[in-house]
């Protein structure tokens, strides 16, 4: 969502990207005539000339490229395995990211595209999801390699479960308010913040040593955090959409000179690599099934307000029922296809939703060669092996500030709740239940494994709580 990292984490940026249009309406009019007529801009057919195209596509590369990759290089930490320049399974590191890069791009190739119902052919950039993290890190936590087998069947079929809602994903919009959609984000996102502050001061594998937390740790994390706030909001443009990115930048150039950079395992690095189908394995798990088809619904919702917003953004005007359907279905089938070869799961990205309602260029082409542009990084493990020399701590600092933005984005939605008694039950029970299962979870140590791997990820029990309450509970408590 993005929220700077976490798609969308809803239609997150829908209200957002319908005041951008009508406050920047005029300018981008002027600052766009090179590019075409409004007309033109407002159509997602429209190729502008390919010497603006391209710079433009590339644009909604960078606006998500660290979002993108972040997720993998989290699963292999939490899983244990690719970190440390000696480790034996440095090489599946680099593999997951650079097919979150490759099928990022061909997600996205789906969503412009098209082919026959699938795809919305509007501007859609694809990429990792963050939303479906407090599932999967419970599946994979300390279990190494052998784990992402589980983890790639939950992908499969929860990319399937979430194609086949395409039909209805209108119908059960309903189950969903902003009460219960800023309940979920603001999950994700408290369960995501622990990640964020573990990498600031080192990681899982320095954690219990005296490295854990150092002041040279801290450092570099804030230098990532400062360098990211001045960007977002003391420069303008690419400079400002791209401020994680250049955040990450400025502090993995203060790592290196700490010392804290290495090189070693870039060179054994191939320079082109195809992917591979199963590269993981595929073992059935129910847990992981359950857990990515219930987030699966979660996710489609996200995906109708995300479309919505790049129509309203872009070109002022409402999604269709067509769009919506070809949207879902290539969400699914994206996410499907991905875990095929060992990627996470694909959804729309929803800064790249705010950066289509500040430019006013709603053609898809420039997506598409962005999407290209993916592709052709994504077929070059040497981009993945780079990727991951960055230091966990200078990661630490850009995801810090993308977690906590995903939770800000959901009090934002909880914003246009109507705080009667009823409602604040709801949240209540729901946070409080859901919150605490996520920080006791021995609470559940004589439950089985599946109940207990889904339970203790807090966010489906919260959701599962706040969406029953809320369609069985009378709109009115009593007298307030």
């Amino acid at each position: 969502m993005n929220i700077i990292g976490a798609r969308r984490s809803t239609g997150y940026c829908t209200q957002a990207c319908n005041t951008l249009f009508t406050n920047r309406e005029d300018k981008m009019v002027t600052d766009n005539a090179s590019l075409g007529t409004p007309e033109q801009l407002r159509d997602p057919n429209y190729t502008p000339p390919l010497s603006l195209a391209v710079p433009l596509g590339i644009q909604h590369v960078l606006a998500m490229f660290v979002s993108n990759v972040t997720p993998a290089i989290i699963i292999a930490g939490a899983a244990g395995f690719g970190f440390g320049s000696n480790s034996p399974d440095f090489f599946n590191l680099i593999y997951m990211i650079q097919m979150a890069i490759l099928f990022a791009g061909i997600a996205t190739l789906f969503q412009t595209i098209g082919v026959g119902p699938v795809g919305a052919r509007l501007p859609i950039v694809q990429g990792t999801s963050f939303a479906f993290l407090p599932i999967m890190i419970p599946l994979v936590a300390g279990k190494g390699v052998d784990a992402m087998a589980v983890l790639m069947c939950g992908v499969v079929v929860g990319g399937l479960f979430h194609a086949c809602l395409a039909p209805f994903v209108g119908k059960i919009r309903f189950a969903l308010p902003p009460l219960v959609t800023g309940l979920v984000v603001t999950m994700i996102g408290l369960s995501l913040i622990k990640v964020g502050i573990q990498y600031a001061a080192g990681g899982v594998p320095a954690m219990g040593k005296p490295e854990f937390g150092s002041l040279n740790n801290w450092f570099v994390a804030l230098v990532v955090i400062l360098t990211t706030l001045g960007f977002k909001f003391f420069a303008r443009g690419i400079l400002s959409v791209s401020a994680i990115l250049l955040g990450l930048i400025v502090g993995y150039v203060v790592a290196y000179f700490m010392g804290m950079v290495h090189f070693e395992n870039v060179a054994k690095a191939a320079f082109f690599a195809l992917p591979n189908p199963f590269h993981f394995g595929f073992e059935f798990s129910m847990a992981a099934v359950i857990g990515f088809c219930l987030m699966a619904v979660i996710s489609a919702i996200e995906t109708v307000g995300d479309v919505s917003g790049i129509t309203k953004g872009g070109a002022g005007r409402e999604a269709t029922d067509k769009e919506i359907k070809g949207a879902t279905f290539a969400d699914g089938l994206g996410t499907a296809v991905s875990g095929i070869f060992g990627a996470l799961p694909n959804t729309s990205f929803s800064q790249n939703v705010g950066l289509i309602a500040m430019t006013g260029i709603m053609s898809r082409k420039v997506v598409s060669i962005g999407a290209i542009f993916l592709i052709v990084c994504g077929l070059i493990p040497v981009i993945g092996a780079m990727i991951s020399t960055i230091p966990i701590e200078v990661l630490g600092g850009g995801v810090i500030v993308m977690f906590g933005m995903v939770a800000a984005a959901g009090v934002s939605m909880l914003s246009e709740v109507n705080w009667n008694r009823r409602n604040m039950v709801i949240f209540a029970v729901s946070l409080s239940i859901g919150l605490g299962l996520q920080l006791v979870p021995d609470a559940l140590q004589h439950f089985p494994s599946t109940p207990k791997i889904l339970l203790t990820s807090g966010l489906l029990p919260a959701a599962f709580i706040a969406i029953v309450l809320n369609l069985v509970l009378p709109e009115e408590l009593g007298p307030e």
